[in-house]
């Protein structure tokens, strides 16, 4: 059940496509406080109350005990004690013995989750504006919360299949030669390659839409050369136009009004990559329009993917702070300056970066009335999105593209992935991935994935290597580094041969992942989901935070801490460990449910299929389109019979039906061993389904 209740005046945030009719009766469960303008919700919380949700943010799969806020932010280091990172996802569900709510706050602007954080027992939800929808689902299990309210925001994005194959991306790729020698050292070394992602280097003075043909002679000669090597371009393209009369989106965004204003109706100016900058207005539907027509010179290149950037949006400077800064610095010259002034000049150069009060100067237009900025804050990257998308599905309506994009809002789903942002080669961070994907996928994001290796900092042999053990499951499989970060291709490190194995099984895996993720897709159902949710009353399986279901068969647990040479692990229920080392050298360990410790080698990782279930298995591949997905082995430890369900498709076709993509296969025992059927599959059963007992 589904109910909607509304508080102020709520903005249309078009997260959910057909809102349910608003409630007359006062919403249950939570109580509400006024405080000037903002609103709060407040909850109890049992001790053993756990809170799921909140999509990209740091720590846990539980979110409880930290204060989370809703503000869309570029801050690139995500340490445990921020607040914020780059979207904004205020879907929650808290669960207990006794309770189990789903809750959405549809809030545009700054929204506070104090989830235990003040007081224990206590969750409060404070909404800045007061202005708001709140949606409050109740359903018999976790699963089904989580469907619902997937089912009231509509479809996740559907890629194409090319893009669940290996990226590679740098900022500093700053030549096509750059370029062509990526793709050369890859297909050399033969390591699966289907895409390259072009930073800021590309651009003309970082103009969107431009390219510097000094360094880029011909983009769709490049293009070209690619394709012929099954492997396909994939450029930036950020939120802020560069201010500079003569370049023909300046001049079209200014000439039509389809920039930010200030309060006096004037442009509003901030700075990023390119200094002084205009930012389109994403909220009117006109703007959309034009913004989005502007990938089509790139369609037309032959290119085929994108993706967004800097759409918090993000700003460096204003140029009025700049200059009150500067003021500050100024009037310290020549002064025997103490650590007092010296910290105060510094805070006031680093507060200039995202500064609220820049935010609070810029103005759009919702429904045909000017609103100020920070009012609707969360919806820009979003919206950047959705003129994307809506712009090439108008340019070339026949085929999916690739799309992903940095900021986000609940209701971006529909339009595109998302990467989850500027990490760091920490560690952490790689354990923060895996605690993402359940995370994003109740708010939608299906397809989405971290910058393996991290993307600033210096990573490490042995961290690359275990990164990309995770890597090989999620959908958006990218490594990605910054332009002052050392070069962490696959190939610049001694051991490119184990990391090229790992990336083998991310082919032979993907029949398998892309048939979940679009079962997933077209039933509003999570790949990656937290234990709890699928065994919820075993108790141990329901704390574990280090490791993800994925699938209907699948269980996750990557090697994730320095020198490590195993882990512990915990399974609900009996399962085969596939412990790999590349797509053609595995060992099939049965295991019983408990508590074990795994032996894993740095060029090993493992994968748990639950018993009685299998999954399909391809030879090895260079690139996606090579990957035969109607020749396949299958993996997993049989009982007496299983089914599994394989979808299927073009890969580019945008209509797609699940009844019309999917093949069952049937596996049995029979007198004479194993038998395994499937409507134009050819199936191998040899010594790959395992049907010993349990040690």
């Amino acid at each position: 059940m589904i109910r909607r209740y509304d508080y102020g005046s709520p903005i249309e945030t078009g997260a959910i496509p057909c809102p349910p009719p608003a409630q007359k009766d006062t919403m249950p469960y939570f109580s509400l406080h006024r405080a000037g303008a903002s609103l709060s919700f407040s909850l109890p919380l049992s001790k053993d109350t756990f809170i799921f949700g909140l999509g990209e943010t740091v720590r846990g799969i539980n979110k409880r005990g930290h204060l989370y806020r809703s503000w869309n932010s570029d801050d690139g280091a995500h340490s445990e004690d921020k607040h914020a990172l780059y979207a904004s996802h205020n879907f929650l569900i808290f669960w207990d013995c006794a309770q189990l709510l789903g809750v959405f706050f549809d809030d545009p602007g700054f929204v506070e989750f104090d989830l235990g954080y003040s007081h224990a027992n206590e969750a409060v939800i404070t909404s800045k504006n007061g202005d708001l929808r709140v949606y409050l689902i109740e359903e018999e299990s976790l699963l089904a919360v989580t469907r619902a309210f997937r089912k009231l925001i509509g479809r996740s994005y559907l890629p194409p299949k090319w893009a669940f194959g290996y990226l590679q991306s740098r900022w500093g790729y700053a030549s096509e030669q750059d370029v062509l020698n990526v793709v050369r050292e890859h297909r050399s070394r033969d390591i699966p390659l289907d895409g390259v992602c072009m930073d800021i280097d590309y651009m003309d003075g970082y103009r969107d839409f431009t390219v510097d043909t000094s360094r880029f002679p011909d983009l769709a000669a490049l293009a070209a050369t690619l394709h012929d090597e099954h492997i396909q371009l994939i450029p930036i393209i950020d939120a802020g136009i560069k201010q500079e009369e003569g370049y023909r989106i300046c001049d079209e965004g200014l000439a039509n009004n389809y920039f930010c204003t200030q309060e006096n109706g004037q442009p509003f100016v901030g700075a990023v990559w390119p200094g002084r900058s205009y930012f389109p207005d994403f909220l009117k539907e006109d703007v959309r329009a034009w913004f989005g027509a502007q990938y089509a010179s790139f369609l037309d290149a032959g290119i085929e993917g994108f993706w967004n950037d800097m759409n918090e949006p993000a700003l460096f400077y204003s140029p009025s702070g700049l200059a009150a800064a500067i003021d500050e610095a100024e009037a310290l010259r020549g002064k025997n300056v103490g650590i007092e002034d010296f910290f105060r000049i510094r805070r006031v150069f680093d507060q200039l970066a995202g500064n609220p009060n820049d935010y609070a100067c810029m103005y759009q237009c919702v429904g045909g009335h000017r609103i100020r900025h920070d009012r609707v804050h969360n919806l820009y990257g979003m919206n950047m999105t959705r003129a994307a998308s809506e712009g090439m599905q108008r340019h070339a309506p026949s085929r999916r593209h690739l799309l992903f994009t940095r900021s986000s809002y609940i209701g971006a789903h529909r339009y595109g992935g998302v990467w989850q942002g500027d990490n760091a080669s920490w560690w952490s961070h790689l354990l923060l991935n895996l605690k993402m994907m359940p995370s994003l996928n109740m708010c939608g994001f299906l397809y989405t994935g971290a910058d393996i290796g991290g993307f600033n900092c210096d990573t490490t042999e042995d961290l690359l290597l275990r990164w990309l053990q995770l890597g090989i499951f999620t959908p958006l499989m990218r490594n990605h580094a910054s332009y002052d970060a050392r070069n962490q291709e696959i190939y610049r490190f001694d051991s490119w041969q184990a990391m090229r194995n790992v990336v083998t099984l991310r082919y032979a895996l993907l029949p398998f992942l892309y048939s979940e993720f679009m079962k997933c897709a077209l039933t509003d159902a999570c790949m990656f989901r937290p234990l709890a949710f699928d065994y919820p009353q075993d108790p141990t399986a329901c704390r574990i935070e280090d490791q993800v279901l994925l699938g209907e068969a699948c269980m996750i647990a990557p090697v994730y801490e320095q020198n490590a040479r195993g882990r512990h692990v915990y399974l609900p229920e009996d399962m085969l460990m596939l412990r790999m080392r590349s797509a053609g050298d595995y060992d099939r360990v049965p295991m019983a449910k408990g508590h074990h410790w795994i032996e894993l080698e740095l060029d090993e990782c493992p994968l748990f299929i639950r018993r009685g279930h299998v999954i399909p298995w391809a030879h090895a591949a260079q690139w996606v389109d090579a990957v035969d997905s109607r020749n396949l082995a299958l993996q997993g430890w049989l009982d007496d019979q299983a089914i599994y369900a394989l979808y299927d498709d073009d890969g580019y076709a945008p209509d797609v039906e699940l009844s019309k993509g999917l093949t069952l296969i049937h596996v049995h025992r029979t007198k004479d061993g194993v038998c395994a059927t499937g409507d134009g599959l050819t199936l191998n059963t040899k010594l790959i389904v395992c049907d010993e007992a349990a040690p």
